[in-house]
């Protein structure tokens, strides 16, 4: 969301970028809701301050001027009344556009429609080479007997999974080392609900743009959570936080849940895109201050690409172009490591600022130890790992001959010290 001031002082600057993100947004439209709010909400004060006016002037009146005093009072009711019904009205109108109204992006921002315009800013890792036939990722588990696909499919349905034995310690291998990653540069390790009412979903962004994506439970009147973002962004809602308690890091560990009703046409083999999955979020709230939160922004994109370096994984960093990187997006990285079987990069992380577009959402602010002024938070958010996704390069990449997988020194520990799992035994 945007303040409707700075929409009205910068009609054009904010036309331009909605164009850039390939959205469409009644800007004139908007901002003459805006001035009819006005207008209405003064003749309504109007209205109720004179009635409010004769009210008490009704004990103080002759017995021959209050039925006309009461009479003027009542008329004046009928007429705030049909006022205040124009009013809720126009403001639902109003409060319906600001919801889809989108972030603008990054003057650095690479211009573009979709994802094909993505801007490759730089490699790390050569694709790994093998002297063998190597075996895509759902064949490596069947010959490991570390999964259970086709009867879990008939169970729970498709773009869902069971992995088994090593497989099913080493997803859980990962998070961990991710998390002590976290730990280590400051982010409060927390496992939150992967249920949520509808209120924080607007509030994060998801509502009102992809409905379509989210599991909803009408009975309880609960959503599913596809992130853990979405709860840590309203967890502080409505707060004014001391500027020294900022920046606040979080590390957010939660099952997600996604319809991935979009996705009909995409690689929907084995692990890759799945209705269930385990993720540990980076999130952080900082200062209102584009140069802080950019600051915080390179640094989660250095902790992600960390971890694909510990997991000894090539990959690649995107920067997204305006077209691709959605509403909330102030700037955004993308990064996508190497699956061999496939011959391309595929997402593993999305390192977001989304600057005050989120804190306007959720009323979160902070009180600036400068001027004392109250002021809205910039907020980040990155994958830390989303598993089953990453297993995918994460298996293909470590592949031997025999089937057998090799595990990359930082995880070694977290795995018992094994050196390889699964292969002949």
């Amino acid at each position: 969301m945007l303040d409707i001031k700075f929409i009205i002082e910068n009609q054009q600057l904010v036309e331009e970028g909605i164009a850039k993100k390939g959205l469409q947004v009644d800007i004139k439209g908007l901002i003459a809701l805006h001035k009819d709010i006005n207008k209405l909400k003064t003749t309504s004060q109007a209205l109720a301050e004179e009635k409010n006016r004769l009210s008490n002037s009704i004990k103080s009146a002759s017995a021959e001027e209050r039925p006309n005093i009461i009479a003027k009072s009542k008329a004046l009711g009928e007429e705030l009344k049909v006022e205040q019904e124009k009013l809720s009205l126009e403001q639902a109108k109003f409060d319906e556009i600001m919801w889809r109204m989108p972030n603008l992006p990054s003057p650095e921002s690479p211009i573009g429609k979709d994802d094909s315009e993505n801007v490759v800013r730089r490699k790390v890792g050569e694709p790994t080479k093998f002297d063998f036939t190597p075996r895509d990722h759902v064949e490596l588990m069947e010959l490991n007997g570390w999964s259970e696909m086709e009867r879990i499919t008939r169970v729970c349905g498709s773009r869902t999974y069971a992995i088994t034995n090593e497989l099913a310690r080493l997803e859980l291998a990962i998070h961990l080392m991710v998390m002590d990653k976290l730990a280590e540069n400051g982010f409060r390790i927390i496992n939150v609900p992967s249920i949520s009412k509808e209120k924080p979903l607007y509030g994060q962004g998801y509502l009102p743009f992809s409905r379509d994506e989210i599991y909803y439970m009408p009975e309880d009147d609960i959503y599913l959570s596809g992130t853990a973002e979405l709860i840590l962004n309203s967890l502080r809602a409505d707060e004014i936080i001391p500027e020294n308690e900022l920046p606040i890091l979080y590390a957010g560990f939660s099952p997600c849940f996604r319809r991935e009703a979009g996705a009909a046409g995409k690689d929907t083999r084995g692990l890759t895109r799945v209705h269930q999955f385990m993720k540990t979020e980076q999130f952080v709230i900082c200062k209102n201050d584009i140069n802080e939160s950019e600051k915080w922004h390179k640094k989660l994109l250095q902790i992600s690409e960390e971890v694909l370096q510990d997991l000894e994984l090539p990959y690649q960093v995107l920067e997204v172009c305006t077209g691709d990187m959605g509403a909330p997006k102030y700037r955004q990285y993308d990064l996508e490591a190497w699956v061999p079987t496939q011959n391309c990069y595929r997402e593993t992380h999305s390192c977001s600022n989304i600057t005050e577009w989120q804190a306007r959402r959720t009323n979160l602010r902070y009180r600036d130890n400068s001027d004392g002024k109250v002021k809205f938070v910039h907020t980040l958010n990155n994958t830390g790992i989303a598993t089953p996704r990453a297993l995918v390069p994460f298996l293909e990449n470590h592949q031997q001959a025999d089937g057998s997988i090799r595990i990359p020194e930082k995880l070694q520990p977290y795995m018992m010290g094994k050196k390889y799992i699964g292969g002949k035994k």
